[in-house]
């Protein structure tokens, strides 16, 4: 029991530090945000942004994640979807899909979906997920004010 719970929590930490590899060799670090749950899964909103330059002018590829684990004794379907900030007021959907997530298991962080923005201020994400039967979780949001997480 206690090696399991050891485990559990290096495989947290570990999902938490996760890096993917960039198409241009550099690794670009996912920043997960605050929870929300929904039935018997907790989701987190995570966030990753990799800077660019075109013609001078930087701006940020900014990818929306999500992490999913799930506390049920049974495999649950979860589809979820991600939004972005617009013009500072107005949320737009940038991605969505669905995985099965094993009992006791976590998923991700999973890639939803990309948009590029100019640097400056800040990118904000915001997930949800809905476990099969249950209702939408409410916001896991995350953000960052920086060109590279």
């Amino acid at each position: 029991m206690r090696l399991r719970r050891i485990g559990t929590i290096l495989s947290t930490v570990a999902l938490t530090m996760l890096t993917v590899p960039a198409g241009d060799a550099h690794a670009t670090a996912i920043a997960c945000g605050g929870g929300a749950s929904t039935g018997r899964v907790a989701v987190n909103g995570c966030i990753s942004a990799e800077r660019h330059s075109v013609e001078g002018v930087p701006y940020r590829e900014v990818t929306a994640h999500v992490k999913l684990r799930n506390t049920s004794t049974r495999a649950l379907t979860v589809s979820y979807e991600a939004f972005w900030l617009y013009d500072g007021s107005t949320w737009r959907k940038i991605g969505s899909g669905r995985t099965n997530v094993a009992p006791g298991a976590t998923v991700g962080p999973v890639e939803v979906g990309s948009k590029s923005l100019i640097c400056g201020g800040k990118a904000q994400i915001r997930v949800h997920a809905q476990a099969a039967g249950a209702a939408w979780s409410g916001w896991s949001p995350a953000a960052t004010s920086q060109c590279q997480t």
